[in-house]
């Protein structure tokens, strides 16, 4: 299965004094997500610094911006060739094979206290077979069980808060199900990206889980189809892969963000909504 995907934002701040912008809204360039071509144009035009950070290297852009509006937009051609399986033969790693690199998506982090709520993990799905449908269940349990609900939660929200009030938004559906998967045994990892017709239109936050040789994407809003998923960067919870992060004194105006599968439908058809699809 190969898909087109077409994706941007725009953003636009007041910058009330010298302040250093960190952003991530470029795409991720993976063996299974290829970027065809992609524009970050800033208004004012000023000199940005590209570099790679964080465990997983995070494409990121630093700028320093002296007051003014600053307007950002970012524009990405993206050619997705995910990897498919069938959820029935994809089973969990013993954490004794699992590469070292995988090993601290098994601990506790900022958003993700798996400490905490290991416990609860196995009471309710310890029972489970030990693969894809494991986490699958993960999902289907978090997204059952919370209500999303726009300003119900702030930046310093836990997994464990989320469990409590029984509502958030995309971020804390990730956080959550990504502790209970750590609570099991079961590497788990935030990503930040773009959905295809996403409703409303923003940022997504999802999951990973490694699974057998590779990590597999989900969602648990269920809010757009794990197929057209587009990736930004990966990380422990949403501390590492915040969109943007500024030092200084600066004020969200506007934002927008897109993503559209402009896939020829003589092409081929996609994946089964229930197929195991990995673009790490």
């Amino acid at each position: 299965m190969q898909k087109s995907i077409e994706v941007g934002c725009n953003l636009s701040y007041e910058v009330r004094q010298s302040t250093v912008f960190l952003f991530q809204i470029s795409c991720a360039l993976t063996p299974h997500q290829v970027v065809d071509s992609e524009s970050l144009i800033l208004n004012p035009n000023l000199a940005t610094e590209a570099f790679s950070a964080g465990i997983e290297a995070n494409r990121m852009h630093r700028v320093v911006v002296e007051p003014c509006e600053l307007n950002v937009s970012y524009r990405g051609n993206i050619t997705l060739t995910p990897e498919i399986d069938e959820p029935g033969e994809v089973n969990e790693a013993s954490t004794a094979h699992m590469p070292p690199e995988v090993l601290t998506y098994l601990n506790p982090s900022r958003y993700c206290e798996s400490d905490l709520l290991g416990r609860f993990a196995f009471e309710e799905f310890g029972h489970l077979y030990r693969g894809y449908s494991r986490v699958q269940a993960v999902c289907n349990w978090v997204c059952e069980h919370l209500d999303y609900t726009p300003g119900s939660t702030n930046s310093s929200t836990t997994a464990t808060a989320v469990l409590l009030q029984r509502a958030g938004v995309c971020r804390d559906y990730a956080h959550l199900a990504i502790t209970l998967c750590r609570g099991l045994g079961i590497p788990a990892r935030y990503v930040a990206g773009y959905a295809v017709n996403l409703q409303p239109p923003d940022f997504h936050g999802f999951m990973e889980a490694f699974l057998g040789d590779r990590w597999y994407l989900f969602d648990p809003t269920r809010l757009s189809l794990v197929s057209g998923l587009v990736r930004i960067g990966a990380g422990r919870d949403a501390a590492d892969v915040a969109i943007a992060t500024l030092n200084g004194d600066a004020r969200l105006l506007d934002q927008q963000v897109w993503a559209s599968d402009v896939t020829d439908p003589a092409a081929g058809g996609g994946a089964a909504p229930e197929s195991g699809i990995s673009t790490a």
